[in-house]
């Protein structure tokens, strides 16, 4: 079965606004969602291997690997975690502070690789940094800071853990800092292959909402993929290769006729035949790497 153009928009849509806010031993890996359900993998791997050779070895994927890229939140609430209503105060952005914001002493700051590898990027103010989490005037609970310093964090990103500089805000009532990255990501290179076209049916290849987390052991990926409400979900799976992991996502059990637009969101959980490493994850229908997300926004944060 085939699905209408207008969701296929839809969905190209949603990936464009996410990501403005942003050889050769091949594999398949199996996808399942977070409701475990086996899925079969996705149908036109073709276009997952054309995706594969032209990122292999480019200038783009060269670039990829020298900039700064999050695939985890750049905002990490204290060690000890938040309780009660303070946990709903930092969801919803509701903050006061009571402590001046200290100006920025550099104009830079440096990433550091845990292997050995460097990047200098421009350092964010603390008060831009602050406005990022203080985002509600609205009533209910609200987290009080009552000091913010420069230090630093760990943030896993596209070429593994790295150190950044961070705004540490003190929270009252909390031991440790509340940890904001004080550095943007970089941004991402031209990539070497174009999108399809945008009428290509989602139950042939659909592009992906954006990737919610990695593995600790780097074995498995977890994106978020996108469908309507007339089919039986998304499914994804993945073309591997040295260089690599291209996720293809496709809608199962599309039903022909009347639909309604309604546009759902649900994770899904690849598993991989190796660790992702430093392999660049692309959406084989954009062609482009596969962009962090919040997805559903549940805590403040920048990608």
């Amino acid at each position: 079965m085939r699905t209408d153009r207008t969701r296929t928009a839809r969905l190209l849509l949603v990936l464009a606004l996410s990501v403005t806010g942003a050889g050769a031993a091949a594999g398949c890996g199996q996808a399942e969602a977070d409701g475990g359900r086996p899925t079969p993998p996705a149908r036109d791997d073709d276009r997952a291997r054309r995706v594969a050779d032209a990122w292999d070895g480019s200038r783009a994927a060269a670039r990829w690997h020298e900039g700064y890229h999050p695939v985890e939140a750049v905002v990490q609430p204290p060690a000890e975690g938040l309780r009660g209503d303070d946990r709903r105060a930092y969801v919803t952005g509701n903050f006061d502070l009571r402590a001046p914001l200290p100006p920025a002493r550099d104009k830079s700051g440096r990433v550091t690789w845990q292997d050995g590898g460097s990047l200098t990027r421009p350092l964010m103010a603390a008060d831009r940094v602050y406005r990022t989490l203080d985002r509600n005037s609205g009533p209910g609970p609200r987290l009080t800071v009552t000091r913010a310093e420069l230090g630093s964090m760990t943030v896993l990103t596209a070429r593994g853990p790295t150190t950044v500089p961070a705004w540490l805000f003190t929270l009252e009532g909390y031991a440790g800092p509340l940890k904001s990255a004080a550095v943007s990501p970089s941004a991402p290179p031209e990539p070497p292959i174009g999108p399809l076209r945008p009428d290509v049916p989602t139950d042939v290849l659909a592009p992906l909402g954006g990737l919610t987390t990695v593995a600790r052991d780097g074995r498995s990926v977890t994106v978020v993929a996108q469908h309507g409400s007339c089919d039986d979900g998304p499914v994804v799976s993945a073309h591997e290769t040295e260089g690599s992991v291209v996720l293809s996502a496709a809608v199962t059990g599309a039903e022909d006729g009347p639909c309604t637009t309604e546009l759902l969101g649900e994770r899904v959980t690849v598993k991989l035949d190796r660790p992702v490493g430093d392999r660049i994850v692309l959406d084989a229908f954009t062609g482009r790497p596969v962009p962090y997300t919040e997805w559903p926004g549940a805590a403040p944060g920048r990608s």
